[in-house]
């Protein structure tokens, strides 16, 4: 069984009471207190550091225990696990422009409706489209339209869990991983990984570095030629967070942009 990286869907057990544990956690100052007058800082997010406010502005978190990344100013792609089905829903509410999610300056919008990967089963196809109420006027993250940048090292972010098991996080975090590729993947996941449309990254031998519960839906990115962000994941599953020899597996973006940017379309963004 896939161990999904939303918050809610790793706890269904508990329902509502997941809900309101999640609440407390950001609204409290023990979930991720503040960077001390030194500089040091009390927690990290699986061999993650805190991200610098202006960073990543096109990372959103998404009030049902995901995160999100700004497609265009008015639509979020995240994973399709995070959301129900498709069609109009307006009881997810978009947070943008902070890093740190009680910020006074942080823009909250809400959704008008959401547009889940057509034929997603549960097994690969993991990506969905969110549409806002109004734009968010912060910087897009544009998608790979191809696999060339699938090498390398890529950066990941999010507000989720610090370790397995752990609460979500305050302030964002972010940290670099490795790719993984297909073939070490598969030892690692077997007839889980749906090769072609998965992308897996993390430190196979040690671990440590990795997205927990919480980061669901997050983009995976790294810098193009012109050195400039561009999406090439999109956090979705891996057994426990940060275990060496289980990397983090991710949505492909790029084999899944055409459908994307149809689907965009159809939502009007």
């Amino acid at each position: 069984m896939r161990d999904y990286r939303n918050l809610l869907r790793r706890t269904t057990a508990v329902g509502a009471v997941a809900l309101a544990a999640f609440s407390l956690q950001v609204g409290s100052a023990s979930a991720a207190p503040a960077p001390d007058p030194s500089g040091s800082v009390h927690t990290k997010v699986v061999g993650g550091v805190p991200a610098d406010q202006g960073e990543f502005p096109f990372m959103v978190r998404l009030s049902m225990g995901c995160g999100g990344a700004l497609y265009t100013k008015n639509i979020v792609l995240t994973a399709a696990h995070c959301v129900d089905g498709s069609g109009p829903n307006t009881s997810i509410t978009a947070t943008a422009g902070v890093v740190d999610l009680e910020d006074s300056g942080a823009v909250k919008v809400k959704s008008t409706e959401v547009l889940q990967a057509p034929g997603y089963d549960g097994k690969g196809k993991d990506w969905a489209l969110i549409k806002l109420a109004q734009p968010i006027e912060q910087p897009t993250l544009k998608i790979a339209e191809d696999d060339k940048f699938n090498n390398g090292d890529f950066t990941i972010a999010g507000w989720g869990a610090d370790k397995e098991g752990g609460d979500q996080q305050r302030y964002l975090l972010k940290a670099n991983v490795p790719f993984v590729d297909d073939a070490a993947c598969k030892q690692a996941y077997g007839d889980q990984l749906v090769p072609g449309e998965e992308i897996c990254a993390g430190k196979l031998d040690t671990g440590g570095v990795d997205t927990c519960q919480g980061d669901s839906g997050g983009p995976m990115f790294r810098k193009d030629e012109a050195d400039q962000w561009i999406q090439v994941g999109i956090v979705s599953w891996g057994e426990g967070c940060a275990r060496p020899g289980k990397p983090g597996v991710y949505s492909e973006v790029s084999a899944f942009a055409a459908d994307i940017k149809k689907a965009a379309d159809q939502l009007g963004g």
